[in-house]
C-alpha cells in the first residue's frame, strides 16, 4: 500500500461515514477556490480538488462550466499542486482530472511533483482499470494512491479487477451518466454498493447527484463515504460574491458532516 492510500484509509472514521466534498481548483480563481478548499477543510474527511480540463467527459453541466471558468481564468496544473501544497497538515488531497493532461505533463514527472505537495491519491475518471500501467506505476512509486471508479453497469468481472488494482478507497458512481444529475436513494443504488464490496476490499465512497444533508445521511448509511460535488459548485456560481461567501460554503459542508455523524455506514476495512 503506499503511502497515499495508508492516508487515505486512515481517513476513513470507523464510527460514520466519510465526508469529501469537491472543490474546483481555480473556480472562478485560484485565490477564491484555495480560500473555499480552507474553509470546507475542518469538515473534511477527504479533500477532492479538480484540475480543470478542456474535455472533462465525466463531469455535467456545473462542473464543466466551473472547469471552462478557471481555464478562461489561466489556472494551470501546476497552479493545483500549489494549492495542495498550501493544503497540507489538513485532511488528505486527492485530485480529479484526465488521462490526457497526466500524459501531457508526463507521468512520473507529474506524480513526483504531486507527492512533493502532499496529494495523496489521483482520480482519472476515463483511464480504465485494465489500462495505464504506466501512470499507475508512475503513481504508485511516488505513493500516490489511483482511486478507480465503477457504475452501477460495471460487471462483475471488473469489479473484481478493480478489487484487485483498488488504492486508497473506491469511488462509487450512483447513476449511469455525469456529475450533476438526479439521485435515487433505492433499492437498486443498495444492491450496487453491496455488489461492489463483495469484491473490493477498500472503502466505498458513492457520488454523483448528493445534494442534501438528507441525501448524504441516505446513503451514508450504507457506504463508507459520501462525495459531494455539483451541489457545492452551484452554491458558489450563485453568490453574490465568491470570497465572502466562504464560510457560507462551510456552513453548509458542516452541515452535510453533522448529518453523517447519525449515519451508519458501511464497515470500513483498514
Amino acid at each position: 500500500m503506499s503511502e497515499g492510500a495508508a492516508r487515505i484509509r486512515a481517513a476513513f472514521p470507523a464510527e460514520r461515514p466519510a465526508l469529501i466534498p469537491y472543490v474546483m481548483g481555480g473556480f472562478p480563481d485560484v485565490a477564491t477556490s484555495l480560500a473555499h478548499a480552507k474553509a470546507i477543510a475542518p469538515h473534511s474527511d477527504v479533500l477532492e480538488i479538480g484540475i480543470p480540463y478542456s474535455d472533462p467527459l465525466a463531469d455535467g453541466p456545473t462542473i464543466q462550466a466551473a472547469g471552462q471558468r478557471a481555464l478562461d481564468a489561466g489556472t494551470r496544473p501546476g497552479d493545483i499542486l500549489e494549492m495542495a501544497e498550501e493544503l497540507r497538515g489538513g485532511p488528505p488531497v486527492v485530485l480529479m482530472t484526465y488521462v490526457n493532461l497526466l500524459l501531457a505533463a508526463g507521468p512520473r514527472a507529474f506524480f513526483e511533483r504531486a507527492a512533493k505537495a502532499g496529494v495523496a491519491g489521483m482520480i482519472v475518471p476515463d483511464l480504465p482499470i485494465d489500462e495505464g500501467d504506466e501512470l499507475r506505476t508512475a503513481a504508485e512509486r511516488a505513493g500516490v494512491a489511483m482511486v478507480p471508479l465503477a457504475a452501477p453497469t460495471t460487471t462483475d468481472d471488473r469489479l473484481a479487477m478493480i478489487g484487485r488494482r483498488a488504492s486508497g478507497f473506491t469511488y462509487l458512481v450512483s447513476v449511469a451518466g455525469v456529475t450533476g444529475g438526479e439521485l435515487q436513494v433505492g433499492d437498486a443504488l443498495r444492491a450496487f454498493v453491496a455488489r461492489a464490496r463483495t469484491a473490493i476490499d477498500t472503502p466505498l465512497a458513492v457520488g454523483f447527484g448528493i445534494r442534501t444533508p438528507a441525501q448524504a445521511a441516505a446513503v451514508g448509511a450504507f457506504a463508507d463515504g459520501v462525495v459531494v460535488a455539483s451541489q457545492l459548485i452551484r452554491m458558489i456560481e450563485d453568490a453574490p460574491d465568491a470570497l465572502a461567501f466562504a464560510p457560507e460554503l462551510a456552513a453548509y459542508v458542516g452541515s452535510l458532516a453533522a448529518a453523517l455523524q447519525g449515519a451508519r455506514g458501511g464497515a470500513v476495512r483498514l
